[in-house]
């Protein structure tokens, strides 16, 4: 068994109403002066006014900073940090999905670190201590609550930058299911199934371990509970609690273990045609189970016996009905199955390939892949 480091920073509190807690778990980190970064759609539906309602009855002074977008860039973190400087916060707060929480990430590197998000592009560049921070997801599927990374877009290229360090994993994450009733249906969807993937790709990364593995089984079997479920009965709240915490355990796979080529194929497509990220998720993810099966199918054989355990027992293709059944949920949600489907131009793949090649998360794909691998996959998706 090989070597590993397995890291939990991050306290976890769950349940419903939770998010009139936000202000006691700050306070209990020493916040004074708090900064809340979030979006337009959430501050609509009234999620950050009830936070920052929280914060101030526990005596916090807050400010907000609602420049969110969906999937960030530096322009949106380089806005936030302007308020940052004016206001001085002690603690930051991403109340939002993964943009406001991967913002919030963006905003401490720089406030805490001074120049630019593309300093910390890759692994461990913080040149000190970030401010604490507190993350209140109100969607179910980046699991960023529970990951050192931030995702931040080059504005000018659109490259998708990875930014890790441990020091900014958030300290707190509040899991408050009733924040994801108002997710629009699409968001259900494409969050939904950006989880699943996390759970497979986490499950048979090439740097798994025996806590990160744990912890993907255990999300998968959350999710594959709650994805149907959430679409059929999208008022049932034992389906938003099930999609919540395995997104978040998901996550901290993710923190241990990281991911493959989905997402190394998903993030060309996201910086080109700005496909959003779960779609584009939804469309490469089975293409690349297919791929895998022949080195990993015992684990696809375990994860899909979640799904439907008689036929998982009487057949000897599970990474094929693995893979059906993520185009299944796609279709669910609503969501395109093709790349063609989405105005992505074929004399283009083999330019998204060559990018595909390129993307950190390739890296740790059971199978190792070339520019001409994912040229094929794309092919394939076409």
């Amino acid at each position: 068994m090989d070597a590993f480091d397995f890291q939990l920073p991050t306290r976890i509190v769950f349940g419903a109403g939770q998010l009139v807690t936000l202000g006691d778990v700050a306070k209990q980190l020493g916040a004074s002066r708090v900064l809340v970064a979030s979006d337009p759609g959430v501050i609509a539906a009234g999620h950050t006014q009830r936070g920052i309602e929280s914060l101030r009855a526990g005596g916090l002074a807050v400010e907000l900073f609602d420049g969110v977008q969906e999937n960030p860039t530096t322009k949106h973190v380089d806005a936030g940090l302007d308020v940052a400087k004016k206001f001085r916060p002690d603690l930051i707060v991403g109340l939002g999905g993964g943009s406001s929480m991967d913002c919030a990430k963006g905003i401490n590197f720089l406030y805490s670190c001074g120049g630019r998000m593309q300093d910390y592009w890759g692994l461990g560049k913080a040149t000190g201590p970030l401010l604490p921070m507190i993350a209140v997801p109100t969607t179910a599927g980046t699991g960023s609550e529970t990951q050192s990374y931030a995702l931040i877009s080059d504005a000018e290229t659109h490259v998708k930058m990875a930014c890790g360090d441990k020091r900014a994993a958030f300290r707190g994450a509040i899991l408050d299911p009733d924040l994801t009733f108002t997710q629009p249906p699409r968001v259900t969807a494409l969050t939904g199934i950006d989880a699943l993937s996390h759970a497979i790709e986490t499950s048979v990364s090439k740097s798994r371990n025996p806590m990160s593995l744990m912890l993907s089984r255990a999300a998968w079997n959350h999710l594959v509970l709650g994805i149907r479920g959430v679409f059929a009965e999208p008022s049932e709240r034992s389906y938003r609690e099930a999609m919540q915490i395995g997104a978040c355990f998901a996550g901290l796979a993710i923190e241990n273990s990281m991911l493959g080529a989905a997402h190394a194929l998903a993030n060309p497509l996201t910086a080109t045609y700005e496909i959003a990220h779960g779609q584009a998720i939804a469309i490469m993810l089975p293409h690349v189970i297919r791929r895998n099966a022949a080195v990993v199918a015992e684990d696809y054989e375990q994860l899909f016996s979640r799904v439907e355990p008689r036929l998982s027992a009487n057949s000897g293709d599970s990474s094929r009905h693995l893979a059906e059944f993520v185009t299944e949920v796609t279709r669910l949600g609503g969501l395109a199955t093709k790349l063609s489907e989405c105005n992505v131009r074929y004399k283009e793949l083999p330019k998204l390939a060559g990018e595909a090649a390129k993307q950190w998360t390739g890296k740790f794909n059971p199978v190792e892949l070339t520019t001409d691998d994912y040229l094929k996959l794309y092919e394939a998706a076409f």
